[in-house]
């Protein structure tokens, strides 16, 4: 009911309320309006930007450890998958004065890189990836190493291409959580021009407070491509969480 209650007054006439029913005068106004004074067009390229080079790291940094936890035998290598997952349960806003202190000495403020690499491992994504590469069944690997594969080429030839619902899995995760996340550019940024789509949606409801089709609208704007993202690879989302942890 909240999201039709959103989405019907989205398309109200201006200085209406919507109370029940489907509006009588719809309207694409509100998004037209909405998009120009929020300035969303920026804000979505520093959103996808953002979001797009977050996920990368991730998929790289998590399917590289995960596969060593999964696979390689090293001294340690139990306790460091605790200490993995006891990262999962320290907020990240306790961690924010020594990350923006790192980024100030490294004169990362105010730049892409200060959205980006504070979140480019992932506790979750190590543990994701590890608990699906021990479902692929360890003789194809052996079999590739027979034909004279090393490691990496192992990782990338057998275990990414049989991961792909993982990998996708870890992809909605991350690419969601950095499209939603208000925290690392309302911290690390001042730039008007590195504002991301839930900052410009923050000032865009601080200005427009009692206009309420025109915030609904924008509302609607920020939400539509993590929805249509996630519709087109929930197929594969499903059978990534459904499968991991499975040992054949």
């Amino acid at each position: 009911m909240p999201l039709l209650v959103v989405f019907f007054t989205s398309f109200a006439p201006p200085g209406t309320v919507y109370s029940s029913g489907l509006p009588v005068n719809w309207t694409f106004e509100n998004y037209v309006e909405a998009w120009r004074r929020g300035n969303f067009l920026l804000a979505f390229a520093n959103s996808t930007l953002v979001a797009l080079g977050v996920t990368a790291f991730q998929v790289v940094t998590s399917a590289l450890a995960g596969y060593a936890l999964a696979r390689l035998r090293f001294r340690g290598r139990q306790a460091l998958l605790l200490i993995i997952l006891a990262s999962l349960v320290i907020p990240f806003q306790l961690l924010v004065i020594p990350i923006f202190l790192v980024l100030k000495w490294g004169h990362l403020i105010n730049t892409y890189w200060a959205l980006i690499l504070p979140t480019a491992a992932n506790g979750f994504g190590i543990f994701l990836m590890r608990q699906y590469f021990l479902t692929i069944p360890l003789e194809l690997e052996e079999a590739a190493a027979l034909d004279g594969a090393n490691r990496l080429q192992i990782l990338w030839q057998i275990m990414i291409p049989l991961s792909r619902p993982a990998l996708v899995t870890l992809f909605l995760f991350t690419f969601i959580g950095e499209w939603n996340d208000l925290f690392k550019p309302l911290v690390f940024t001042t730039r008007p021009e590195l504002r991301t789509v839930q900052l410009a949606l923050s000032e865009f409801q601080a200005q427009y407070t009692n206009y309420w089709p025109l915030l609904m609208a924008s509302v609607i704007i920020a939400t539509v491509p993590v929805v249509v993202l996630f519709l087109i690879g929930q197929k594969q989302f499903l059978r990534g969480i459904a499968t991991t942890g499975i040992k054949n």
